[in-house]
């Protein structure tokens, strides 16, 4: 599939997970739709969703994204992204193996700054799929993709009594400001948030915000409404919440006062990767069904996958996405060798082209369907509507665009300062990586 060798455990991962995709994941889709269909409530828990994280983990599929062996099988970023890869193929397969985001970010920072206590309370139920969790970063009334913008306060009451915990724990921070766009929030089985705010206005700009696990039944905490996105409601939901004189004790704070930039960072790099391989697996799922409707369909006298202009869109497809699954598993191949920090013009660029590449694939598959590829009768219309978000999730592309302009620059601009305090030549050849 690609220059980077995997290792053996990798490709018998690859093996069945194929084969559970076959067996129980792509049977189960309609069965999901009309257990959905049946309930009438957009944020039903339908029970062919437990049927097959039953099944999942029977199988050894668990916890497949988690990096340490204590909690998963230990995987690298390199082996893991194929497995996304086949996951993304299915909105419910990420879900049934419990590889699904935010739980996936939210179980990594737990695992990396949460507290014993943390881990017992909510990391382990997560882990075995018994309760999910939000991620509550984004606000209304700021533009969230500079994370220093971000409002909500978390002022600190050394005077305040629990309501949780009692008297005694070292104090206490209250909580006011709106999050929206809290995805899982509206999962049935959601219990706690991790909730970005800002602790000391007056601190560095990217010292002045802390993150807090918050349960989401605490008191102050009330869940507005679910975001329809294109017009669907999620079944995990997008949620509005409102915080209100909530109180959380201090000793939920993760990491420490001040950490909560540290800790975004920290949670978004594998967690863009993750995104960006299941949208490579929505992208060849759509050319496939592509493939099949040209095959299948006539327009004057002819099959549709003879038209030329057909042709010429299955072959970029192809290319299209060889040429980002090449990219993506280089930024998983560095984000292994060389650490997160060293990778981010990689994980940046893949944030950008993957659901732009994805994106083009499924509107041209939903143009060979004609107008069945804007009903439910097809999954495209949905690919679409959840894959155009992702140009959004994790930091829009401009962001990631300034990012990489700004990082491609330095070592121009670094190379020139260099020549002029030495009187060598500076140019393109002081960028070469």
């Amino acid at each position: 599939m690609s220059f980077f060798e995997t290792s053996d455990r990798a490709k018998k991962y690859q093996a069945d997970l194929l084969e559970f995709m076959d067996s129980h994941i792509y049977p189960a889709e309609a069965v999901y739709h009309e257990q959905m269909r049946a309930s009438g409530d957009p944020h039903f828990h339908p029970p062919i969703i437990e049927e097959l994280k039953g099944e999942a983990r029977k199988r050894g599929l668990w916890n497949l994204f988690h990096p340490h062996a204590e909690w998963g099988p230990g995987l690298t970023n390199l082996e893991y992204a194929p497995l996304a890869e086949i996951m993304g193929r299915s909105h419910i397969a990420s879900e049934a193996c419990n590889c699904n985001a935010p739980d996936t970010g939210n179980m990594e920072v737990l695992t990396l700054f949460g507290s014993d206590e943390h881990k017992e309370k909510y990391l382990r139920p997560l882990l075995e799929g018994t309760m999910a969790s939000a991620f509550a970063m984004t606000e209304p009334r700021v533009a969230s993709s500079d994370a220093t913008n971000i409002e909500l306060r978390m002022e600190r009451d050394d005077g305040g009594t629990s309501r949780s915990s009692g008297a005694g724990s070292g104090g206490e921070y209250v909580l006011n400001g709106r999050k929206w766009f809290a995805s899982n929030a509206l999962h049935r089985n959601c219990k706690v948030l991790i909730v970005m705010g800002k602790t000391d206005p007056t601190a560095a700009p990217h010292r002045q915000q802390s993150m807090m696990v918050v349960p989401i039944d605490a008191p102050g905490v009330t869940v507005m409404r679910g975001l329809p996105v294109f017009g669907y409601q999620d079944r995990e939901g997008h949620a509005e919440i409102d915080f209100t004189d909530v109180r959380v004790p201090a000793k939920d704070v993760l990491k420490g006062e001040g950490e909560g930039f540290a800790i975004s960072q920290a949670r978004l790099g594998p967690g863009r990767i993750h995104h960006c391989m299941r949208a490579i697996g929505a992208a060849e799922r759509a050319l496939e069904l592509m493939c099949r409707r040209a095959q299948s369909r006539v327009t004057f006298g002819s099959p549709v996958a003879e038209r030329s202009n057909v042709q010429d869109w299955i072959a970029e497809a192809r290319i299209d996405i060889e040429m980002i699954r090449l990219l993506t598993l280089k930024a998983a191949y560095l984000m292994d060798t060389v650490g997160n920090k060293e990778a981010r013009t990689e994980i940046a660029a893949i944030k950008v082209a993957a659901p732009n590449i994805a994106l083009k694939v499924i509107d041209r598959a939903i143009q060979v369907h004609g107008g069945a590829g804007v009903t439910d009768d097809f999954p495209l219309a949905m690919m679409y509507a959840h894959l155009r978000t992702l140009r959004l999730a994790d930091g829009p592309d401009e962001v990631h665009k300034r990012a990489i302009a700004r990082q491609e620059l330095r070592q121009y601009r670094d190379a020139a300062t260099a020549a002029s305090g030495t009187g060598g030549p500076g140019g393109p050849q002081a960028a070469v990586r």
